[in-house]
């Protein structure tokens, strides 16, 4: 399965005549991954993980891949994957904004 792209390029409608609406709207890419409301992120640490899978399995968004990578553009921060894991071998962190 393909992710979808988070698009770069888009310009936001300046009218209403410039919105795209119905069938005819383009699909399969985003204007913006993660939206900014996430606080806490998993972090791996990998040196303690045994790749059994649990957090892959039980991830709600799919972000985590089967080397046990997240993609952070997608990722929620909802915590299930740390909680999950056996080894508590993922940790969730205080995300820290470019703003911050």
């Amino acid at each position: 399965m393909n992710k979808p792209q988070i698009r770069t390029d888009y310009v936001f409608p300046k009218t209403v005549e410039e919105l795209e609406f119905g069938p005819c709207c383009r699909t399969g890419v985003l204007l913006e991954g993660n939206a900014g409301w996430r606080t806490l992120r998993p972090v791996v640490h990998h040196e303690l993980c045994v790749k059994c899978g649990t957090c892959w399995t039980i991830c709600p968004d799919g972000v985590i891949d089967r080397n046990i990578d997240i993609d952070y553009n997608f990722c929620k921060g909802c915590g299930l994957c740390a909680h999950e894991c056996p080894k508590k071998a993922i940790e969730m962190v205080l995300e820290v904004g470019e703003d911050a």
